[in-house]
């Protein structure tokens, strides 16, 4: 099969390497999908560069990218052989293996290799995976959101894109923050009730200006640290904050006292290590979403697989929208 990988950690430029290896068979559990697109995540680029919480290479060689979207073609003992021709979109598959969606064929668990709505295409499945969960987990984690009100940090990433989606299908009030115009046509068209540029004003103010002083209920956020000022300004009394990343403050002083006496209650959000039945949970509410003809797909930025180097320096350089690998397309 044709594949990229690495067997260093480093620049793209420097450890990326393409080839032909031989083509994988699934073990037990496990299900082999003819990859279409391939999906790279922000985890993707950090891991290959030996950067955040990766420091060595997990294994000799790694085929990277977690996300992806093809059609299954062999499975292994234990997997229904019904699922032979299906339709997947998947998430963490290159999490504890060596092998990613940058390649031809790609081994994968069953259970993170999930149907495929027919209403949505290969192309845009493969930018589900990891951010359309991390969404899902943060937006229900701490409960019902419906008939609250929700502040999305974020709104124009891939995370922050999807939580708008599934929060306001689950009917709640959201409010998002992003830095740009482009950015904030992307928030509008996920469906945000109230878009802030927190580059040009005091985004507690303006919350609260939307709320009627109010404050919102529930914060999906995508920099814990950096933003914590701001969310105890407006997070309101029993309120919820689930963040799933803080690169401003990645060790901040916790104010224990001041979240107590509000008690707010805080999720961290890490997919790769949910628990199995909060994984098929997402999964579930996430196709029934797709199902119900309301979802806005992330807009892409396309590489072919010879270009996987050039795919991983644009999620580096922080590509609007999700970065996708074409490897059979369709």
């Amino acid at each position: 099969m044709k594949a990229s990988w690495y067997d260093r950690l480093g620049p793209a430029q420097e450890v990326l390497q393409s080839g032909d290896l031989p083509d994988p068979e699934p073990g037990p559990g496990d299900v082999r999908v003819r990859i279409a697109w391939s999906g790279v995540n922000p985890s993707d680029v950090k891991r290959r560069a030996g950067s955040g919480t990766t420091s060595s290479m997990p294994f000799p060689r790694v085929i990277p990218d977690q996300d992806g979207s093809g059609v299954i073609d062999r499975v292994g003992p234990g997997v229904d052989p019904v699922r032979i021709g299906e339709r997947v979109w998947m998430h963490s598959t290159c999490w504890g293996r060596p092998g990613g969606t940058a390649a031809e064929l790609a081994i994968t668990a069953s259970d993170r290799a999930i149907r495929l709505p027919d209403t949505i295409t290969l192309e845009g499945g493969a930018t589900l995976g990891v951010p359309a969960l991390t969404a899902h987990r943060a937006v229900f984690g701490c409960g019902s959101v419906a008939g609250r009100t929700v502040l999305v940090t974020g709104g124009a990433g891939a995370v922050g894109f999807y939580a708008i989606q599934l929060a306001k299908w689950a009917g709640a009030r959201v409010i998002t923050t992003v830095s740009g115009d482009a950015k904030a046509a992307l928030a509008a068209q996920a469906g945000a009730d109230h878009v802030i540029n927190y580059r040009t004003g005091d985004v507690a103010a303006q919350v609260l200006d939307v709320t009627r002083g109010v404050g919102v209920d529930h914060i999906v956020d995508v920099d814990f640290g950096g933003n914590i000022p701001t969310t105890l300004r407006i997070i309101r009394n029993n309120g919820s904050v689930a963040s799933y990343a803080s690169m401003g403050a990645a060790t901040p002083a916790l104010p224990f006292y001041a979240f107590m006496q509000k008690n707010v209650h805080l999720l961290w959000v890490l997919v790769y290590e949910l628990s199995r039945q909060a994984l098929d949970d997402g999964a579930r509410e996430v196709n029934a979403w797709l199902a119900s003809g309301r979802a806005v797909m992330l807009p892409t930025m396309r590489f072919p697989l010879a270009r996987l180097v050039d795919a991983h320096v644009a999620v580096e350089q922080a590509a609007v929208g999700k970065v996708v690998v074409e490897v059979a397309g369709g």
